[in-house]
């Protein structure tokens, strides 16, 4: 399949081919985005070795595999021994490079370094010395190291304290396709599927381009994922638990966080999730934390009028939302599980949640069709715990901006074109009402309306809703 999207992260890679130094360069991010594929596209031509870890792998088993290898790109008659310790498998890698007498630079691509690196190998140390005495004082070699761990490739590699401290000379942090690129990836595959399916497969799998690459051509989304995920052999039925386990060396509390955020949709403070989770707060749940929100699966929200700690923890991941939904206590092999699941009210309300949560991961798409990304601006949420005497209010989202103007947006997910009735007009006024007696802004505020189909004009919209957005402006290249 050929390379979709990318474009500044390619850009970004052949700029290295053409420094005048040796480079190293991280390319993290979560588990089936791409990573490895985006790296063997763009070196397919420079690549002088390309060695992946093995999961759960040993020491002695990595030198095994390292070895052979090894031998398999050294096209010399010379056979390298099993190596017993990873100074000397990087001194034999080391000779191999050498002996290449390319004019170009040439690359070394180490995948899956958390699995390589315990804590046992001595792998960083070997590693360090690699690179400091050899790599970085030549002018022809483009180190990359990849890992699927963000957090750990961050804290051992990015910002190692020790002999890899201000080695890395470039970093990409490789995040899921946005709407745009999905929808290129898609059409390759099956190009019949219209927006709406798009849409529908993006609530549930994310823009995670593996996920994706399971579609078939000729099914709709719902039978994609009837499939992929209900039928008793579902390639991604199992894919939760090799997620996690495959990312974190001890996942449990991990799994406990996303599990008890997937039941609060709305998200999280720090002490409220501890009570919940039966977590001890402390350095622990801070890296626990970190690592979550490095690897794309949580992020925190801070409520308009609020300080770093009244920050809300939000499961973002659509798949571990989804899974927490609908997969987590079903029982596969029930035909036409998802059809009929995806017809029953609470589709249509977790459907809602769904696309607030895609529309939050494409803020710059709005703001252009907004005609404000050249505002500055700050994106939060708010909401007011209601009482005996005044009730409760949630905005979704807010767009406070610098040219004294706060957008006040409802998102609204339907299967057909959306209109307001005079009851949701009236509902909608009186959150604003809300918000501007409780904050004390100053600012005008405009009603604005995200929807994934046509607003529908009518006598409760005009004069009231201030601007529209339609999902199609998701689909338009930023």
């Amino acid at each position: 399949m050929e390379l979709i999207g990318r474009h500044f992260e390619i850009d970004y890679l052949h700029s290295k081919l053409t420094t005048p130094q040796s480079e190293m360069i991280a390319v993290y991010g979560r588990r089936r985005v791409g990573k490895t594929f985006l790296v063997k596209e763009v070196f397919k031509n420079q690549m002088a070795f390309h060695f992946t870890g093995l999961y759960k792998g040993t020491p002695t088993e990595h030198l095994i595999e390292f070895s052979k290898t090894l031998n398999a790109f050294d096209k010399r008659s010379k056979l390298h021994p099993t190596y017993t310790n990873w100074f000397s498998a990087l001194d034999g890698l080391k000779d191999y490079v050498s002996s290449l007498r390319r004019r170009t630079k040439k690359v070394i691509f180490l995948d899956e370094l958390p699995w390589i690196a315990t804590d046992r190998s001595r792998f960083l140390t070997a590693f360090s010395n690699f690179w400091n005495t050899w790599a970085a004082n030549r002018t022809d070699i483009v180190v990359v190291i990849c890992g699927s761990a963000a957090s750990w490739m961050i804290n051992k590699v990015v910002k190692d304290k020790g002999g890899l401290h201000n080695r890395i000379t470039g970093s990409i942090r490789l995040e899921p396709f946005n709407l745009y690129d999905t929808a290129l990836f898609i059409n390759k595959i099956s190009p019949s599927l219209q927006r709406d399916q798009i849409i529908n497969l993006y609530m549930i799998f994310g823009g995670v381009p593996y996920y994706l690459s399971k579609v078939k051509n000729g099914e709709s989304a719902i039978q994609s994922v009837d499939r992929l995920c209900f039928a008793k052999n579902g390639e991604l039925r199992k894919e939760y638990d090799i997620l996690f386990a495959s990312l974190f060396n001890i996942s449990a509390n991990h799994l406990v966080v996303v599990a008890k955020l997937a039941l609060f949709p709305r998200g999280l403070t720090r002490n409220e999730l501890t009570a919940k989770a039966k977590i001890k707060t402390g350095g622990a749940l801070t890296k626990l934390l970190d690592e979550l929100i490095e690897s794309g699966f949580i992020a925190q929200y801070i409520p308009f009028g609020k300080s770093i700690k009244d920050a809300k923890i939000k499961l973002i991941d659509h798949f571990s939302l989804f899974y927490h939904k609908y997969l987590a206590n079903h029982i596969s092999g029930t035909y036409r599980s998802w059809e009929k699941i995806a017809a029953t009210p609470t589709w249509a309300s977790w459907s809602g949640l769904a696309f607030e949560n895609l529309c939050m991961k494409h803020l710059l798409q709005i703001k252009i069709a907004l005609k404000i990304d050249g505002i500055d601006t700050a994106i939060s949420t708010w909401h007011h715990i209601g009482n005996d005497e005044i009730n409760g209010a949630q905005i979704d989202l807010l767009i406070n901006r610098a040219d004294g103007v706060i957008n006040v947006c409802e998102i609204k997910y339907s299967g057909e074109p959306y209109f307001i009735t005079k009851k949701y007009a009236n509902e909608f006024k009186l959150k604003i009402a809300s918000f501007k007696y409780f904050t004390k802004t100053r600012k005008s505020i405009f009603a604005t309306m995200i929807t994934n189909t046509p607003l529908k004009e009518n006598i409760h919209s005009n004069g009231f809703i201030s601007q529209r957005v339609q999902a199609d402006v998701f689909f338009v290249k930023v």
